[in-house]
């Protein structure tokens, strides 16, 4: 699990949580001791510490979440800068990132807002 949803070195911020979700964060629920046993997913100290203190079960995808959005309490914190792309693929993957981004701030308890970057 750690290999899965380990922040790579020098990996912006929304394309690691994109890299989560697509590997199921959403579907594993997780209490503050089990996210701890997981140990460093951010490589940021403070996400990190986030992540495990909470004490009810939650995915782990709305756990990243709210720790991220804790640590960064405003949007122009974690903006990507236009990165350029030359291919549709990459176009998509940028689209992609840019919904993980909104819903990093959006409610989480609006349960009228999608939890999937894909249908954002």
């Amino acid at each position: 699990m750690r290999k899965d949803f380990s922040r790579l070195p020098r990996e912006h911020i929304t394309t690691w949580l994109l890299r989560c979700w697509d590997n199921g964060a959403s579907s594993l629920e997780l209490e503050g001791r089990e996210a701890k046993q997981l140990g460093s997913l951010s490589r940021e100290g403070s996400i990190d510490e986030m992540i495990v203190k909470g004490t009810q079960a939650l995915s782990l995808w709305r756990q990243l979440l709210s720790s991220v959005k804790e640590r960064y309490p405003f949007s122009e914190d974690v903006v990507r800068r236009s990165s350029k792309w030359t291919t549709m693929e990459g176009g998509i993957q940028y689209l992609r990132e840019l919904a993980v981004q909104e819903m990093v701030y959006y409610d989480p308890d609006n349960v009228q807002l999608p939890t999937d970057p894909d249908e954002f």
